[in-house]
């Protein structure tokens, strides 16, 4: 027997030959809704499976007064332990508040009293730098006592107070500080990488700094120049905005230039890769002294600090290291391998 297509069936046919009862009891059937929807009310979720009709009228105000009166009839439970009216611990008594002691008026003798009655602003000045009582006189009156034909003779102590108040008692400032603003880097471009290219032999000092609009090309290209120059000695690209291409030109030049001792690429947007590359190409030089790589847009990351370290205590040549390492591991071992390298220069020189 061959199994029957769903999509055969005449759902019409079959609902003409249902009966009225059938047709009751289908539709009693379909009255089930959804039970998986949490959201509507157990009663909704199901069809009625109530069949029996009420026994009775319901009567709710008739309930809940049944319910009252049977509360108020049954009587209550006696104590387990029966209410004494005891007393137990003592009552709260706020405690006063502490007065304020009223301080005595001082007498002084009719002289000394006398010779304050009639003392000068300038003379008081004298008495309170003595004292070494600065609140004895306002900063007007000290003030007004300076600008008098009288001389106060013991300024040391009040001037360490007066210094910053103004004489309306008002504390002055700090005077601003004009800081004027750093001159742009007025370093050539085109006409630098074109000395590099020539290999210039006035040209020993390569600065860069703060030149935001490099192209990448161009720093790749002076990078490529590097490698057959022979008279650059110092070069920084710091904050240029360099990124891993240069990171990686850098690396190439460091593998074949003999001349350059400082090189400073920090802060750029080098990353761990780019520095990476950088680390492992100094394994073949043996010129350089200086190397500054700090402040990165991100974090190298400790794979790239524990290559760093091991880069200098297998190089000689580096003496200055400019680096700011968050594991303690790798600058221990930085600073003993830079150490040990300024030891051997220093012994050198007294050879």
């Amino acid at each position: 027997m061959s199994k029957l297509n769903p999509r055969d069936i005449d759902e019409d046919a079959i609902l003409r030959g249902l009966s009225a009862e059938e047709l009751d009891q289908l539709e009693y059937e379909l009255q089930e809704m959804d039970p998986e929807n949490a959201m509507l009310p157990a009663g909704l979720r199901q069809r009625d499976q109530t069949k029996k009709g009420p026994t009775g009228p319901f009567d709710r105000d008739a309930l809940m007064k049944h319910l009252e009166k049977q509360a108020l009839e049954h009587e209550d439970r006696e104590d387990l332990v029966p209410f004494t009216g005891e007393k137990k611990g003592k009552p709260f008594v706020a405690k006063k508040a502490p007065e304020i002691p009223i301080h005595e008026q001082v007498i002084l003798e009719p002289e000394l009293e006398e010779a304050l009655k009639n003392a000068t602003d300038a003379e008081m000045c004298d008495i309170a730098a003595i004292l070494g009582m600065y609140t004895l006189m306002s900063n007007k009156q000290y003030y007004d006592a300076l600008g008098t034909t009288g001389t106060i003779a013991n300024t040391e102590g009040i001037n360490s107070i007066c210094d910053h108040v103004s004489p309306s008692g008002v504390v002055k400032p700090d005077p601003f500080k004009v800081f004027p603003e750093e001159p742009p880097n007025p370093t050539n471009v085109e006409e630098t990488l074109e000395r590099i290219h020539n290999n210039d032999s006035s040209l020993t000092e390569v600065n860069l700094n703060n030149i935001k609009d490099i192209p990448i090309p161009t720093l790749k290209e002076i990078f490529e120049a590097m490698k057959g120059n022979s008279h650059v000695e110092f070069l920084s690209i710091a904050a240029t905005r360099s990124n891993d291409p240069v990171a990686y030109a850098c690396a190439e030049m460091l593998q074949e230039n003999t001349s350059l001792q400082s090189l400073n690429i920090e802060s750029n947007f080098i990353t761990a890769d780019g520095m990476m590359a950088i680390i492992k190409a100094m394994a073949n030089n043996a010129t350089l002294m200086e190397l500054k790589i700090d402040n990165q847009r991100q974090k190298l990351g400790d794979s790239v600090e524990m290559e760093i370290a091991t880069m200098l205590e297998n190089n000689s040549s580096i003496l200055r290291f400019g680096y700011h390492f968050t594991q303690q591991g790798p600058r221990a071992r930085a600073a003993m391998a830079i150490t040990r390298n300024n030891d051997m220069i220093r012994q050198q020189r007294l050879r």
